[in-house]
């Protein structure tokens, strides 16, 4: 045993010559002289510089691509592209659930809140708010219900009231125009599209609160109005908004501009929509345009 180790000290300690020469004149060309042990060193140092040389040339140049599994610049552009829509989308539902949350207020005869409150609601770490609101609106919502259920649990003619209560209003034109697609249920289009210049002053048609303003991809830029007697009038498309979510506006106020914005508009119009007690009715049997 110890004969053997002797052996091995020996050949660590012997020296090793390398050389490269000539085949046709024998000269010398390069020659490289080590004992066993440098020889070890020198062959660990060289597989550590490989290996570093590599590493870098994958981590910083575009050979990291054709590594299996590694995004290529078209997939990490299509990441980032799908987190921006993700945050677009996030910020569309807490706006419409911010809206949403307004017309409960508004039909239970409290003032809506403003965008800001939203904002504050949002942040993180911040629930106080949103959760009072929350808390706030359900209580409300369930004693607005039961009073409705208790007025007309034995109302027989409330129908007859509710036809009487558009009927006796005096509706304001949305907008001078022509009316090129009317209001039919049977092909799912309940609303009125009415062809207007550019740019055309939108009315409201009656008093009421403006319960959203916003832009939507599909419809533009959008205002609903929130009025008495369980009225809702919705207008879309238009090129530019004169009111916020929370104004009070009368009837024949300019709210808008008609326009062709949105998906689906395919010309300057304005889509107009009238809605009574969560039914659509039609806006041509109250409203002379």
């Amino acid at each position: 045993m110890a004969r053997v180790r002797k052996e091995k000290r020996n050949r660590l300690r012997s020296k090793f010559r390398f050389s490269i020469f000539n085949d046709t004149s024998h000269e010398e060309l390069f020659v490289f002289r080590a004992n066993g042990l440098m020889m070890l060193v020198s062959l660990a140092l060289a597989v550590i510089f490989i290996i570093g040389s590599v590493t870098l040339l994958i981590s910083f140049t575009p050979l990291r691509e054709f590594i299996p599994g590694y995004p290529n610049a078209f997939t990490r552009r299509a990441i980032v592209q799908n987190a921006i829509k993700a945050d677009s989308l996030e910020h569309t539902i807490r706006m419409w659930d911010f809206h949403l949350n307004n017309i409960q207020r508004i039909v239970s005869g409290l003032e809506p809140l403003q965008p800001e409150n939203l904002t504050s609601a949002a942040t993180p770490g911040d629930t106080s708010l949103k959760a009072t609101f929350s808390q706030s609106v359900s209580r409300e919502d369930s004693l607005l219900r039961e009073e409705v259920i208790r007025q007309e649990k034995f109302n027989l003619g409330s129908g007859n009231r509710r036809i009487e209560q558009i009927e006796g209003l005096h509706f304001f034109p949305p907008v001078k125009g022509v009316i090129s697609n009317g209001f039919n249920i049977a092909t799912n289009h309940p609303f009125i599209d009415i062809a207007a210049p550019a740019n055309a002053v939108v009315s409201a048609v009656l008093d009421g609160t403006v319960v959203l303003a916003a832009w939507t991809e599909e419809t533009g830029f959008t205002i609903q109005i929130q009025h008495q007697n369980d009225l809702i009038s919705i207008y879309k498309h238009n090129s530019k908004l004169l009111k916020k979510s929370g104004d009070r506006v009368s009837a024949g106020m300019a709210i808008g501009l008609a326009g062709n914005t949105g998906t689906l508009s395919s010309g300057y119009h304005l889509h107009f929509e009238l809605w009574h007690k969560g039914v659509p009715v039609d806006p041509t049997q109250y409203i002379k345009f």
